[in-house]
């Protein structure tokens, strides 16, 4: 069994389009949300998203590869390169091209190009569809493109868990790396999923917030969807020191349970088996944990029912730990959730600083963990935890050592 360690992080987020840029405005606090832009419709009921702006396609592919590429694949393949370039790997040079795996994941694949096809086919009643309508909406296309750009041979393809797809893909990269099934590995997950079909769905579900996300506070009233894509590489310890890599944190662990029950509603149970089996796997103590990346979408149900879990696991030590939700920044980016959020669990590791939850107004009695308000905090962290819990039951932790 290996040491793994992280030794390159890219982004794309609506904080900014490189992992550098997205953990500085986490750092400051800054929020994305704002009007949607890119739906030009006065029948949205909750018109705020997290939306990446000013990103050119056309800056980081030709025309020809261009078409292949839905809108996440394109995120996930920029994020990609920034990782793979900070963590210098050759995989040429280095022989890992023949090992090295890519997982990533998605909640729901090529939407873009699932949306413009229903609303040529039942909008405009145009049967013709463009012939590489399926490679563009397929969800195992980011894993395939970043294999194919990198010649990569070893185990690609991906998870698909709602809000706990990231996290999953982290977890079996992790995993694979580890135990020697593969070398190294390209890991992470995309969304691009602010179209009408999606935004529609999930109004009609009545847990979107109207004025913002503030995860936690009294006055939440629900997410905010947004998009973007995190990828990491993954490798060995050895590996990376022999090549004089700098590597930005130990992936000590990670912990997946089901809860088995309400096909929606979170359960403090299924989340805490999750962090205890982080906890387990990563050779952890609860007490060496001084930070939480929350999935803290603040929906009624959620932020209770995650406070309760950290306090079932954690006990009296809760009340030392750092909790803050960065969704109240990036917005919930649904299958990238946990990918964007490992920027905040690396930056806390590597900075001693824990960013803030943002927008945050009064404390909720149900919600009693120092939620880290509006301003970030220089702490040193010498272990990070990152919770994603998804519909379905469906939980993934992943937990960061600092390296030493």
């Amino acid at each position: 069994m290996h040491r793994v360690v992280i030794t390159g992080a890219g982004a794309v987020t609506p904080l900014g389009h490189t992992a550098s840029d997205t953990w500085m405005a986490m750092r400051e606090g800054r929020s994305a949300i704002g009007p949607i832009t890119s739906l030009a419709r006065e029948d949205l009921r909750f018109g705020i998203a997290a939306e990446v702006k000013d990103f050119d396609p056309a800056a980081h592919f030709d025309e020809k590869r261009l078409i292949l590429l839905d809108r996440f694949t394109q995120f996930a393949l920029v994020a990609a390169r920034e990782a793979i370039a900070q963590s210098g790997i050759d995989f040429a040079a280095d022989g890992l091209g023949e090992n090295t795996a890519v997982v990533i994941g998605t909640g729901i694949g090529g939407e873009q190009t699932h949306d413009a096809t229903s609303r040529r086919l039942y909008a405009e009643n145009n049967l013709r569809l463009h012939p590489l309508t399926i490679v563009r909406l397929m969800a195992n296309a980011p894993a395939s493109h970043i294999a194919i750009e990198y010649g990569l041979n070893g185990p690609a393809f991906a998870t698909s868990s709602a809000c706990s797809s990231a996290n999953h893909a982290l977890a079996q990269a992790f995993h694979m790396v580890r135990s020697g099934i593969a070398d190294a590995a390209i890991a992470g997950g995309s969304e691009a999923c602010i179209t009408l079909g999606t935004i529609k769905a999930w109004e009609a579900m009545r847990v979107m917030a109207d004025d913002t996300c503030r995860p936690f506070s009294k006055q939440r009233r629900g997410m905010v969807l947004g998009e973007g894509a995190g990828v990491f590489v993954l490798e060995t310890l050895e590996r990376a020191q022999r090549r004089g890599a700098t590597i930005l944190a130990e992936f000590a662990g990670a912990g997946m349970s089901a809860d088995a029950g309400d096909i929606v509603f979170p359960s403090e149970a299924g989340a805490a088996r999750a962090i205890e089996r982080a906890l387990k796997d990563g050779g952890l103590a609860p007490t060496d944990v001084d930070y939480v990346n929350a999935h803290g979408t603040a929906t009624p149900a959620n932020d209770p029912t995650e406070t309760k879990a950290i306090r079932r696991v954690f006990g009296s030590h809760a009340d030392a730990l750092a909790v803050s939700s960065t969704k109240s920044m990036h917005g919930h980016a649904l299958g990238a959730a946990g990918a964007v959020e490992l920027i905040a669990a690396l930056g806390a590791v590597r900075d001693g600083v824990v960013p803030p939850t943002a927008n945050f107004v009064d404390p909720d009695p149900e919600c009693d963990l120092d939620y880290v308000p509006n301003v970030a905090r220089e702490k040193t962290v010498r272990a990070v935890l990152s919770n994603s819990f998804a519909f379905g039951g469906l939980n993934a932790v992943v937990a960061l050592r600092r390296p030493s």
